[in-house]
């Protein structure tokens, strides 16, 4: 395999394909490795390891001259007996994908795993009557904590002559992380929320709590030394340093800012968003209690409609 790409394409890819796949790789992961069972007795961790799965699926966008951008993905259905894809499963997602994104075009296929395979010529050249030069973008799923670079590699497939015959091989190609202010919020959400150690979501919010709490009392703790420290100079009973006194001068300052009629504002209808969002939630959950409530009561009403010849109108 040729070791970089010399067709000039500039490649731009979204977040939004690389949590596709993933999720993609997760899903497919956690359902088909079942617990093993070690035959005769034998201890379960002297099997060998399962093989890890590997998944596929298309990869859409626009190409703008010589820019090619990947913004979404589709998964596709793969037979391992004839190691060839679902025709009709992807002629149909093509169809309902061009019906929601009208100006995205198949650019190519992703897979997983650590490299290119010589199989995977067989799915790239079947695709090529839906794009006749499609990109191959795979992802390795092995975890390397020392590795910095995203485990994301995007093929391109060129016509090299080996030894006298000409033949199609992949070629690296680079390319640079693209996003729009929707995916830079998602981002930034999922990696504040997204437990780090193991731990639940309410976990890392009683934490995070706790430390705003602690800083709190920290201040509180320290303005009162300082307060008793302003009182015993006002007395007389410590000398007057006129470089500390400015110093609380400028903290004093500050105090307006936060005291301002902008500021009581925007607090105010922080707190009243909060509190409106309090109240649906509330709503919501009344709702769904009462919607319980009435499937109850109408399955009763039926039974008892049932026994006794009647319609039930509920």
């Amino acid at each position: 395999m040729a070791s970089s790409s010399s067709s000039g394409l500039t490649f731009k890819l979204h977040p939004l394909v690389i949590v596709n796949i993933s999720d993609h790789y997760i899903r497919v992961k956690s359902q088909s490795l079942p617990p093993q069972a070690a035959p005769n007795g034998a201890d379960a961790s002297s099997l060998p390891p399962a093989p890890p799965p590997c998944v596929f699926g298309c990869v859409i966008g626009v190409q703008r001259g010589r820019t090619v951008e990947i913004f979404n993905s589709f998964e596709l259905l793969y037979d391992p007996s004839t190691h060839s894809l679902d025709r009709a499963f992807l002629e149909k997602k093509q169809e309902l994908y061009k019906k929601v994104f009208p100006n995205f075009y198949i650019l190519g296929w992703y897979s997983t795993g650590s490299d290119a395979q010589e199989s995977d010529m067989v799915i790239h050249k079947a695709l090529m009557d839906i794009n006749e030069s499609p990109v191959y973008v795979l992802l390795n799923p092995s975890i390397n904590p020392a590795q910095k670079d995203l485990p994301i590699t995007i093929y391109e497939s060129e016509l090299h002559v080996i030894d006298g015959i000409p033949q199609l091989i992949f070629v690296r190609s680079s390319y640079t992380i693209e996003t729009v202010e929707a995916e830079r919020i998602s981002v930034d959400h999922v990696a504040h929320l997204k437990p780090s150690d193991g731990g639940s979501a309410a976990t890392q919010l009683a934490a995070h709590l706790t430390g705003i709490h602690s800083a709190i009392k920290m201040l509180n703790s320290r303005i009162r030394v300082l307060h008793h420290y302003l009182l015993a100079m006002q007395k007389g009973d410590i000398p007057c340093e006129n470089s500390l006194l400015r110093q609380v001068s400028s903290l004093l300052r500050r105090l307006p800012a936060i005291e301002s009629e902008k500021f009581q504002d925007d607090f105010l209808m922080e707190y009243n968003d909060t509190l409106l969002i309090t109240y649906l939630a509330m709503f919501t959950n009344c709702t769904s209690t009462m919607n319980e409530l009435v499937d109850k009561f109408n399955t009763a009403y039926d039974r008892h409609s049932r026994r006794g010849g009647r319609t039930a109108f509920i």
